[in-house]
């Protein structure tokens, strides 16, 4: 059976017009294309007002634009006891301003191993990203909190990293296929088998409707042995894409995916055109 997915981008589009401004602006210019979700990409910091917020939740439930946020770069739950409540506020930051805007995902970077083995990164890991979603679901906040999986094979985010942190209530990965296809640094991972083993172990971990509420980003993909280097239009990378979607079409998969190219809203057209021609709805 066809999954259902909304396409849009990880932040606003290049060619938004310049009026209105801002997450408004891209939110129409998203429905205009044709494109039904953004990532807040408050990547730096997160500066948004009450007034700015309840503007965003407006404009995306009007336009039927889905809202999720990307939080700040700089969280790590792996800091040291300084760095920590830094991050974590970041954090907390991302996710209370987020749901005052109309999000209803918070996409993070997990952080670094610091070259400790994954288990014993995971032991400091998980307690403190439990805390995180204990205190927000207490204040009634009901976003989910997704570690998304990285590119590297040095930062927490494996595959079976995000797995393991969506034991935790409210919290669930966001796949990064780019990111997935670059970590092991050998072109592995980008075939139908493959991705259909990526959501195997994913549905076996979350449960069978976990399927039907993906969060994803795409992009192409430069890479070398230790991973990631940059992301590309995915047209100008080796990743296969009609393979992704073969595997998310058998396995019945819905959500989002948002793409992450440098081209933005001109590649998240081309794969929701791609998407669509294989009988994908959306």
């Amino acid at each position: 059976m066809a999954g259902e997915f909304r396409f849009g981008t990880v932040g606003t589009p290049k060619n938004k017009p310049k009026s209105p401004g801002g997450s408004v602006g891209g939110i129409y210019y998203l429905e205009e294309l044709g494109l039904r979700a953004l990532e807040l990409g408050w990547v730096r910091s997160v500066r948004v007002s009450e007034k700015t917020a309840a503007s965003i939740r407006k404009a995306g439930e009007e336009h039927d634009v889905a809202l999720s946020v990307h939080a700040p770069y700089y969280i790590n739950l792996n800091a040291d006891e300084v760095e920590w409540p830094k991050s974590r506020q970041r954090l907390m930051a991302a996710a209370r301003a987020g749901y005052q805007s109309g999000a209803t995902d918070i996409v993070f970077h997990p952080g670094s191993y610091f070259g400790k083995p994954p288990a014993e990164v995971l032991e400091v890991a998980l307690p403190r990203l439990e805390a995180c979603a204990s205190e927000l679901r207490a204040e009634g906040n009901p976003v989910i909190l997704r570690p998304e999986t990285m590119g590297k094979g040095a930062m927490l985010g494996s595959l079976e990293d995000t797995l393991e942190m969506s034991a935790i209530g409210g919290v669930e990965p966001c796949l990064d296929f780019a990111h997935l296809h670059a970590r092991p640094g050998d072109g592995s991972l980008n075939s139908r088998q493959e991705w259909l083993d990526v959501f195997n172990a994913y549905r076996k971990a979350l449960g069978e409707d976990s399927l039907k509420r993906l969060h994803c980003h795409l992009s192409g993909i430069e890479y070398t042995e230790k991973g990631e280097q940059n992301h590309l239009v995915i047209s100008e990378s080796d990743f296969n894409l009609v393979a992704l979607f073969e595997a998310l079409l058998e396995v019945g998969a819905e959500g989002r995916i948002l793409c992450e190219s440098p081209t933005l809203e001109e590649d998240a057209l081309f794969i929701k055109r791609t998407w669509e021609e294989l009988g994908g709805k959306i």
